[in-house]
């Protein structure tokens, strides 16, 4: 890859109207609104899959049992679509973002029948898996044909409608997720995709045209590469969610997977560094801006954990409120945020890409840390103002780095740049769950060996049912309880404010002061 240098003119050297691109590159200009509701279609099929699952657990695990297991509906989702992220990121710099993502959704759609036809838990928790290997094609091909349909000063408007899905998405999966399974049966939860991916199939089949990379221009695939990957993400991921769960974390089972992660990860930058086309090239972390974009989007994944995870729990044990009161006040947070994307162009073309998004990160550290100076008990609005202002915080930071980052590589790199900030952003949740996990349980555990009152419960899992069974508790022993879960949480988000201020040290040490976006280059292609 050739040194890209600045342009002069604005904070980040953005011309009026520049574009990234070296090499093959499709038009500049806006795309029919046909290629735009496909890839917003495709995007939906991903961001309602993460969500629509939740509210229909009981009636599954009443249906085919495995209650133990079942939150490895979520986990082995979530670990297949991190592990294929860099995968498919490559194979679309190679075969071009079609194929990949006309893959991505059929496989998606044939794990949803999948799902749709499983007799049991682990057959469920196995085609939800299928899932998640074609949810990651989805993920981060559609993120990269928008940087590739649209040139650089359109790109905030499709990148803000793609955060309008995910937004629309985390109210909207909950709610359709408890229709289908009260009203219908669960299997429909995944049947629906049936004719939804179809549809994104044919549109997308019918009218996203691009350049096709002759076979020429191809090197070989990196096969060895892409299953190296595979296995050490998936062990390492693995390892994070089962551990503190299924076994302690300095049991046997945990200290062997994270040692054999670690002799992966060898393997790897070994295989890597002999590989002609790697999947995760080297490149990737020897330019300062993407990896100091990858390092800060890894602290943004670990952050999150503390309103997407525990927010709902602090709102119904410590507040009192039901599930419908508690997702209200999680998902005031993505209201916000699509709307401080879309605006954030007006501010990074005026200051750059590196000094918006420090604004951003800094605001949510403020806003992250005054959720531990809330009072006891508080009032419900308090913390739906908190996070709706950390979703206009982030919305702010979250999108000009992955413009920038975009913007700074040529149309034959983009898919692997984007899956890199896309894939550190998933293993900092993974790494965020089990670390903060970690944190309230050690909270909780050390207020119930302390405890000045008698009655509450021995085992950290009896917690939450204890809070939502009074009947089993004194008043006191209720209230105690209460105290310590909303102490854990404070704790959490004090965690989640550290992490905060790491990514915006990441930003403002190792980022560059403007982003060294390529000027518009536009090179007709041949099929």
């Amino acid at each position: 890859m050739g040194t890209a240098e600045s342009t002069e003119g604005s904070p980040d050297g953005i011309p009026a109207g520049a574009a990234s691109g070296t090499g093959p590159a499709p038009k500049p200009g806006r795309p029919p609104a046909a290629v735009v509701a496909s890839l917003m279609l495709g995007m939906a099929l991903a961001a309602l899959e993460g969500t629509i699952v939740s509210t229909a657990v009981p009636q599954i695990v009443g249906d085919i049992g495995g209650f133990a297991v079942f939150s490895w509906l979520f986990s082995g989702y979530l670990l297949a679509v991190t592990v294929t992220l860099p995968v498919y990121g490559k194979l679309s710099d190679t075969f071009g973002r079609k194929p990949v993502l006309l893959f991505g959704i059929g496989l998606f759609v044939i794990g949803s029948l999948l799902c749709a036809l499983a007799w049991n838990m682990a057959a469920l928790i196995a085609f939800r898996i299928v899932q998640g290997l074609g949810g990651g094609a989805l993920q981060g091909t559609v993120q990269t044909l928008a940087a590739d349909l649209y040139p650089l000063k359109d790109r905030p408007r499709i990148q803000a409608r793609m955060s309008t899905v995910w937004a629309t998405s985390a109210v909207a999966g909950p709610a359709l997720g408890g229709l289908l399974a009260s009203y219908a049966h669960w299997r429909w939860i995944f049947l629906i995709n049936l004719p939804l991916g179809a549809l994104a199939l044919w549109m997308i089949s019918r009218h996203l045209k691009e350049p096709v990379r002759s076979p020429a221009r191809r090197g070989p695939v990196d096969w060895a590469g892409a299953l190296s990957i595979f296995a050490c993400g998936g062990l390492l991921l693995f390892a994070l969610v089962q551990g503190g769960v299924a076994w302690p974390w300095l049991s046997a089972p945990s200290l062997g997977l994270l040692g054999a992660s670690a002799v992966l990860a060898a393997v790897v930058v070994r295989v890597e560094r002999r590989a002609e086309e790697p999947i995760l090239p080297g490149w990737v972390w020897r330019q300062r801006t993407i990896a100091a974009v990858n390092l800060a989007m890894g602290a943004l994944g670990l952050l999150m954990v503390a309103p997407m995870v525990f927010m709902p729990t602090y709102a119904q044990s410590v507040l009192g409120l039901g599930p419908v009161g508690a997702g209200l006040v999680m998902s005031v947070m993505t209201l916000s945020w699509p709307i401080t994307a879309a605006l954030s162009q007006h501010v990074y073309r005026r200051i750059g890409f590196r000094r918006t998004a420090a604004v951003g990160m800094g605001l949510a550290a403020v806003i992250l840390y005054s959720f531990t100076l809330l009072p006891y008990p508080a009032r419900p609005w308090q913390p739906a103002l908190i996070m709706l202002l950390l979703g206009g915080a982030l919305g702010l930071f979250q999108l000009p780095l992955i413009v920038g980052v975009q913007s700074t590589v040529g149309w034959a790199e983009r898919g692997t740049a984007t899956a890199s900030v896309l894939f550190s952003r998933q293993v900092g949740q993974s790494i965020g769950a089990a670390l903060l996990a970690a944190v309230a349980n050690a909270t909780i555990a050390a207020r119930l060996i302390d405890a000045p009152v008698s009655g509450l419960p021995t085992a950290l899992d009896d917690v939450t049912k204890a809070l939502d069974q009074p009947g089993l508790l004194s008043q006191a022993a209720a209230d105690y309880l209460r105290e310590a879960v909303a102490a854990a949480v404070d704790h959490i988000f004090l965690g989640a404010t550290g992490a905060a201020v790491a990514s915006l040290l990441v930003l403002l040490l190792m980022a560059p002061r403007r982003f060294p976006v390529l000027p518009e280059h536009v090179e007709e292609q041949q099929p």
